[in-house]
């Protein structure tokens, strides 16, 4: 812009100016530009988005980078728009290259996704809004979300961008901090997130990890979901951790109380106990008298004779009463024996024999005596 003899500036088509609001209408803004005429800006041309009145753009006495778009007639035609879309594309060109995160307001809700304002009119497709699926895009007006441009396009007047994008840059950092700080033995809470004939994977606040159903639980488990369920917040101890190829292996069974726990306190010396054989070896058999807790009867206590193998007297899976001989939690051993229990039966019966004996005497000498009363 270049200024004549008579001290009015000549107007050129594309120069760039600086004018003052003196009024605002409705469908356009007078600006105070140092012409003979005042500058007018068509609410067209007041912003890259869609304007319902220029009151919601500016106000008098704004102060404004404008360009000249046309001259008729003394009459000037002025653009805000080209001059913040000019400014914006190179924002815009140097967020893009540097994959930077900003954030934006959304301006509009519009058919596959939303109008945002970044100095120009972008957009953000429906599919790249969140990680997971919105039906209702309504309450996002007005909001302000993180974004990153993943697409740009001068020419065609495109400007693509993701809030995802940068919810899964996110994730995948909290993730990768979180696999750094894991270490076997810890003790975590975690979700369920997902069940499977092998195991549960459980969420540790960004990253999975696998509980096997074989860690589940102190006893055996026929099905993860007889145990857990999704959504179920349970507490897991770490075994291991494979930061290469992001696995992280998991037990519950660890934090619970182990069947051991406090077995003296459920079980003494002498008690009588019905178990299951699971186990037949040479010294003897392992007999299970609660979920998870075994004991060993000694073949020298299994039988009320001399024996050559356990095999001759018991058979796995069958159902025993046995006599505790001594239980230590600290070693997790238990002696138990079926002898003892025979003994003891045959000690009863044999009094019981005795008892019914004597009682037999009596009444037959009671008997035979009535009978001699008869001769006397």
């Amino acid at each position: 812009m270049t200024e004549s003899n008579s001290g009015i500036p000549e107007l050129n088509v594309g120069d760039l100016i600086t004018g003052t609001i003196v009024k605002v209408e409705e469908k356009q803004v007078l600006v105070d530009i140092g012409y003979k005429t005042e500058g007018i800006v068509p609410i067209s041309e007041l912003s890259n988005l869609h304007v319902e009145q220029a009151s919601d753009v500016v106000k008098e006495d704004d102060e404004l980078s404008l360009q000249i778009k046309r001259i008729e007639d003394d009459e000037v035609i002025l653009s805000k728009k080209a001059v913040d879309a000019d400014k914006a594309w190179e924002s815009l060109a140097t967020k893009f290259e540097n994959e930077e995160v900003f954030e934006t307001e959304i301006k509009d809700i519009v058919k596959g996704g939303l109008v945002v304002d970044v100095g120009l009119r972008g957009f953000i497709p429906a599919s790249l809004v969140e990680t997971y699926f919105v039906e209702d895009f309504s309450d996002y007006k007005n909001q302000v979300l993180k974004v990153k441009i993943i697409d740009l396009n001068r020419e065609q007047n495109r400007v693509i961008l993701s809030h995802r994008d940068v919810i899964q840059d996110e994730e995948e950092t909290r993730k990768q901090q979180l696999l750094q700080n894991l270490e076997a033995g810890q003790v975590l809470d975690g979700v369920v997130q997902r069940i499977t004939s092998f195991g549960a994977f459980v969420d540790l606040g960004g990253i999975d990890g696998l509980v096997h159903i074989s860690q589940l639980a102190h006893e055996h488990v026929e099905k993860t979901e007889d145990v857990v369920a999704e959504g179920d917040t349970i507490s897991v101890e770490i075994l291991s951790v494979d930061r290469d190829n992001e696995r992280i292996s998991l037990s519950r069974k660890k934090t619970l109380p182990g069947p051991w726990t406090d077995i003296e306190e459920k079980v003494s010396k002498g008690d009588v106990l019905e178990g299951k054989v699971k186990r037949l070896v040479s010294f003897g058999a392992f007999v299970e008298v609660m979920s998870g807790v075994e004991g060993l009867v000694h073949i020298s206590q299994i039988a009320n004779r001399h024996i050559g193998t356990p095999q001759e007297v018991l058979d796995t899976g069958q159902t025993v009463k046995v006599k505790v001989l001594d239980v230590s939690e600290a070693e997790q051993r238990m002696s138990l024996s079926i002898k003892e229990l025979e003994m003891e039966q045959e000690a009863a019966e044999f009094k019981k024999y005795e008892k019914d004996d004597d009682q037999l005497g009596f009444q037959v000498g009671d008997f035979i005596g009535d009978k001699l009363d008869k001769y006397k």
